[in-house]
């Protein structure tokens, strides 16, 4: 939940529409190889897992 703030954050800026999609199920974890939540995953690559990224590291990957 505290990731998904910080992604919106991230993005309230940004002039191109960004989806956000909050994925609980098991299979969305075994799909993109998540192993400690919370994941990052942006166009189904794993960007990052186990921590909440900052609003800058995200902008970064953004960019």
């Amino acid at each position: 939940m505290k990731l998904k703030k910080m992604v919106e954050r991230a993005i309230e800026d940004r002039r191109e529409t960004i989806e956000i999609e909050e994925c609980n199920d098991k299979n969305a974890k075994l799909k993109f190889h998540v192993s400690n939540i919370p994941g990052l995953v942006i166009n189904d690559k794993l960007i990052s897992e186990g921590k909440v990224l900052t609003v800058r590291e995200i902008q970064k990957v953004l960019t």
